[in-house]
């Protein structure tokens, strides 16, 4: 196999809990993540001369050894001492830097497309134990799924599938780094904690209601003050038809849950007129059928 085409799925986060921060500067986490349509397009190419190569569509992204796709793909030329090159082409459509995992999902298809190219044998987890070690969510990026996600992110327990339902996305034009949210959470302190056995049980019953109910994000806190257009954003939404809203990991994405597609576009055209947003998605839960 010498080209591989993949789609990097983005996520969002229907709860963000922080329990606490590390020694070694990493947070213990309990989150409730979920896989949503909307995705990057990875090509992968052998190349008889050495080397990783990436090119983009997005000017602004590093296409050397800052690029996490690169050095997922260092990783295991290294380790297994690949001889040839890659050459990996990233189509970016996830917003960047917006509490998506795009940059992870991007580097758990490289780990998975050349352990598949390369015939290295590795299994899921050993492509999760090697993820971990580039970013706390590009283990999960690598199970998919509705997923329960403990530890600093590595502790994945598959649950229940999200009832069908369409998801609103909107980035706003702000971006933020996650490094200095949690660095506010850090130095703020955690208000109040969301409800992520609301969201377990709500799974359990298949009730999406009580899910979006439950739905709570501890990151959210310190960037509504910081930025209130994503307050606005939210109840745009809500009004709009909206189960719940919330911000997605550390930000600025948010998203609504929908019980119809029409009401999500409704509400994505409303956005548009009443706030800054210019990225508006509407699309559905990518859930995983399990062994």
């Amino acid at each position: 196999m010498d080209k591989l085409e993949l789609k990097a799925l983005g996520k969002i986060n229907l709860g963000l809990d922080i329990l606490g921060r590390r020694e070694n500067g990493y947070h213990d986490v309990r989150m409730v993540m979920q896989t949503v349509y909307l995705y990057d397009r990875v090509t992968l190419e052998k190349t008889r001369e050495p080397g990783i190569e990436i090119s983009t569509n997005l000017s602004y992204l590093p296409v050397n050894e800052n690029n996490i796709a690169y050095k997922a793909a260092d990783l295991l030329q290294r380790e297994f001492g690949i001889r040839e090159g890659i050459r990996i082409t990233l189509e970016k459509h996830i917003p960047v830097a917006a509490g998506m995992a795009g940059g992870s999902s991007n580097a758990a298809a490289v780990l998975f497309g050349m352990n598949r190219m390369f015939d290295l044998g590795l299994s899921e987890q050993g492509l999760k134990d090697r993820g971990v070690t580039l970013g706390a969510d590009v283990p999960y990026c690598i199970m998919r799924g509705t997923v329960l996600a403990e530890g600093i992110g590595e502790i994945l327990t598959p649950l229940p599938p999200l009832p069908k339902c369409y998801v609103l996305i909107a980035k706003p034009p702000l971006s933020a780094s996650t490094k200095t949210v949690y660095e506010k959470i850090d130095k703020e302190g955690v208000g109040s904690h969301p409800d992520i056995d609301g969201i377990l049980a709500g799974l359990q019953k298949g009730d999406l209601q009580q899910v979006a109910d439950s739905m709570g994000n501890v990151l959210e806190q310190v960037m509504l003050e910081e930025y209130p257009v994503l307050r606005k954003i939210k109840d745009v939404m809500i009004g709009a038809g909206a189960l719940n809203a919330m911000m997605s990991g550390s930000g600025p994405t948010v998203f609504g849950i929908f019980t119809s597609r029409g009401k999500a576009k409704a509400a994505a055209a409303r956005l548009k007129r009443q706030t800054p947003v210019k990225q508006a998605y509407v699309t559905n839960v990518h859930n995983v059928r399990r062994k």
